[in-house]
């Protein structure tokens, strides 16, 4: 296949970064490409270019390596970009996403994706990320997008709607999916579980998650549709026989462990389909884990995200990359390393093969019959030259699809809103949120986010 060009914007980031640059640099089908790396921080980003460098070489990439703390200075030309940035600091800003709104009383389980704190977030994220697209629209106007950032589904569909660059979203957490039947069916396949095993989105849970995914990957060919974080395990089955295996996960629901994932078992025994993308995140769409008298969330065990742990683990990576580039470390250890999708989509677009990705967040059109076209759906696909290509999944069962639809609407008003700045969409936009129930508590968070999040909001001080 032809050399391609490709920009990483973000490329210091430990989250995404350092895997990202070894799947591409290791790919075959990539060698002699053009690779672009871009970050604000100067000094992650000499060690990042360093990495690239040492990588190319020892796995005869033959890839041309250039950085810059300007985007536009290598944008042009550029056949695909991948964004993996956060407006910082991180976990600072997060943590105050979800301790406002308790000083007004609401304590959200988790305040990343969805909830009050989860339209901060976006309104915090999405400009950055406009400016990107205008960027591109202007200096490589027919280049992919393929995002990584959260609020993923948000992001991605200011994009479609305000831009009119092609766009992509990606995320592992279909990996949660296969961790959870590889728990339940453990007995049947002999698959060993850990004590207390949860699959938590947690830094301290990252090995058990990767762990009975491999597990799972080993035994079984899953499919799923929905939206980000918000995705129903559709179809399970044996890897080697083909047998239909969602009786005997419904059977097995009975015995599960009682530390695994007990509100997405929940909603297994109610709607009879199981949510994967593990409770943590779960929670973040529905209305049913914040009430103050029940105090659900002390019921089905939902921790709170541990900011300080992903702020330890952030620096671990990038000392290990700043070991790399010195050389004190090889680069070899990088080549085993678990794809994040970015490698494979570029290979099957730039290549025109016909891959199938088995979680894409792109524009519905049609995929799942009973949401709105515009919405973004993660779903699989069929990635070529043409694109990517949603396959067509019929049917959400219909209290799912009213589940996804209420959070698909929600989407449009958090948009417009992060676009827009405009406090009345705001205000109305808290109110068609399944944590408020209260408008004068919505007044009273929201009066406090724009005064103490101002400096991260220009689009509501104009």
């Amino acid at each position: 296949m032809p050399a391609t060009n490709i920009v990483i914007i973000g490329a210091g980031s430990a989250s995404f970064g350092p895997s990202t640059l070894a799947t591409i640099i290791r790919d075959p089908r990539l060698k002699g490409s053009t690779l672009n790396l871009v970050d604000l921080n100067p000094e992650a980003l000499a060690d990042v270019g360093c990495v690239a460098e040492r990588m190319s070489t020892a796995w005869d990439a033959q890839m041309t390596v250039r950085t810059s703390t300007d985007r536009r200075d290598l944008l042009p030309g550029a056949n695909f970009v991948i964004v993996s940035i956060e407006v910082p600091p991180r976990e600072k800003l997060w943590r105050l996403d979800w301790e406002i709104p308790v000083k007004h009383g609401l304590r959200q389980p988790y305040g990343e994706n969805g909830g009050p704190g989860g339209l901060m977030h976006a309104c915090r994220q999405i400009p950055p990320f406009m400016a990107i697209a205008r960027d591109m629209e202007q200096l490589c106007p027919d280049a992919w997008l393929i995002n990584f950032s959260n609020p993923l589904p948000r992001i991605t569909r200011a994009l479609t709607k305000y831009s009119h660059i092609k766009t992509v979203g990606k995320c592992h957490q279909i990996n949660v999916g296969y961790g959870l039947v590889a728990v339940l069916l453990r007995e049947q396949y002999g698959i060993s579980v850990p004590e207390e095993v949860n699959l938590h989105s947690d830094p301290a849970n990252v090995p058990t998650i990767h762990q009975m995914a491999h597990a799972g990957r080993h035994h079984f060919a899953i499919k799923s549709a929905g939206l980000n974080h918000f995705i129903w395990l559709l179809d399970v089955r044996d890897k080697q026989t083909g047998e239909d295996l969602y009786p005997a996960l419904r059977e097995a629901v009975k015995t599960a462990p009682p530390s695994l994932e007990k509100f997405s078992l929940d909603l297994f025994r109610i709607f009879d389909y199981l949510p994967i993308p593990g409770d943590t995140h779960l929670v973040e769409y529905l209305p049913w884990v914040h009430d103050p008298l029940a105090q659900p969330w002390q019921q089905y065990e939902i921790p709170l995200y541990a900011w300080g742990d992903n702020e330890a683990a952030r620096d671990y990576m990038l000392a290990m990359m700043k070991q790399m580039a010195e050389g004190v470390i090889s680069v070899d250890g990088m080549r085993i390393v678990e794809s994040e999708g970015a490698a494979e989509l570029i290979a099957a677009i730039a290549g025109n093969e016909n891959y199938y990705d088995e979680t894409v967040n792109i524009p519905n059109r049609g995929a799942i019959s009973n949401l709105p076209d515009e919405t973004i759906v993660e779903i699989p696909a069929v990635v070529n030259g043409l694109g990517v290509q949603g396959v067509h999944m019929g049917e959400m069962p219909y209290p799912i699809a009213e589940l996804l639809r209420r959070e698909a609407a929600l989407v449009e008003m958090v948009v417009d809103t992060a676009v827009t700045g405009d406090r009345d969409l705001a205000l109305q936009t808290l109110l068609l949120d399944p944590m408020i129930n209260d408008i004068g508590r919505a007044r009273a968070i929201l009066d406090d986010y724009l005064t103490t999040f101002a400096p991260y909001l220009p689009q509501f001080n104009r």
